[in-house]
């Protein structure tokens, strides 16, 4: 038996048992069924155990009847066409329909099918495996739903921000034209510096400090005598850029409404460790004292994303300032670095 691209089904080492795959394909978890297109109406000859699973139909309410038994009201013509176009061309292809399980619940089939040709080429056979596409499908909803909202968390701040640092900088300045100058200096570098997260293929890298030095400038009031950043100057990959930025953008914000840098005395220090993987130690100090917030939705977010890139994100309300620590491991550190 062989595929219809003329290749062997499956080549066997002499002393390979082959009874042994058969079992092996009964018991797989991939859900198979194979039909015989030499009978009327191509009728379903072999379903394994995860077939049955995800049906719901046991073997003998299965084995002689045609496929389309699992189709319903909400199948569409066109994924049954399709279906008919794979199976008269005689060529492997995949299919996304609706089907129904014996209990009546509907379910979206990732179904790909194909002939089994003899050794004259001819379609013995023809297999299905069938894979439930819902788990997927709430991945990419939850997937857009966390991007929303972390936009939406991203902007809010970025305008509270703006604010803070606008209200803070005129505090400072008297001269409205040295005012314009350093307000329009800081958000552009705000601004910037969010769009170069967002633009970052994931398959570069880039400079750690150019990318968050910027950042950070952009949230300090007053200016740059707040920051300190030492260690090493890694490489980001783009995959993580947008995570790491952010995470810093939330530190950053909540400093500027709560923290070390909502006060001229305030200062923040960023160590930076690359010896194993990426390890970014935020600390505040010279602020206020630190009340550890009741709600922290925009933390949960922005967690999420950093371990959505491979890393972690710790906090650490300290009375005296704030502590945290974004980390990627070593598993990530062969990206990490030139």
């Amino acid at each position: 038996m062989k595929l219809a691209t003329d290749e062997p089904l499956w080549a066997c080492a002499p002393g390979f048992d082959e009874a042994g795959l058969l079992a092996t394909i009964r018991h797989t978890r991939l859900p198979l069924c194979v039909t015989d297109p030499t009978l009327p109406d191509n009728p379903i000859v072999y379903v394994n155990a995860a077939f049955c699973e995800l049906t719901g139909y046991p073997p003998e309410e299965t084995l002689g009847r045609n496929c389309r038994f699992l189709q319903g009201p909400a199948t569409t013509p066109q994924s049954v066409e399709e279906i008919g176009r794979i199976l008269a061309e005689r060529r492997v292809g995949t299919v996304e329909l609706v089907n129904y399980r014996k209990n009546g619940e509907a379910f979206i089939n990732t179904l790909q099918i194909g002939p089994l040709e003899d050794e004259n080429g001819r379609a013995r056979f023809f297999f299905g495996t069938q894979m439930d596409a819902a788990p997927q499908r709430e991945a990419e909803r939850r997937g857009r739903e966390l991007a929303t909202r972390e936009l939406e968390h991203r902007l809010r701040n970025i305008v509270n921000v703006m604010s803070v640092t606008i209200r803070m900088s005129a505090r400072d300045e008297s001269d409205p034209q040295a005012l314009a100058v350093q307000i329009e200096r800081r958000l552009r570098a705000l601004s910037d510096t969010h769009f170069r997260a967002f633009a970052t293929p994931p398959d570069e890298t880039v400079r750690l400090r150019p990318l968050i030095e910027p950042l950070l400038a952009a949230y300090a009031p007053v200016g740059a005598a707040q920051l300190e950043l030492v260690g090493a100057d890694a490489r980001v990959p783009g995959a993580a850029v947008s995570a790491l930025t952010l995470a810093l953008h939330e530190l950053a914000a909540n400093a500027v409404k709560h923290g070390a840098l909502s006060r001229a005395t305030g200062r923040v220090e960023i160590a930076v460790d690359d010896a194993e993987g990426l390890a970014l130690r935020w600390r505040e100090s010279g602020g206020p004292e630190v009340v550890p917030p009741q709600r922290r939705n925009g933390a949960a977010i922005i967690r999420s994303m950093v371990e959505a890139a491979g890393g972690r994100l710790e906090f650490d309300w300290r009375p005296e300032g704030l502590a945290a620590l974004i980390a990627f491991p070593p598993a990530t550190a062969e990206r990490l670095h030139a």
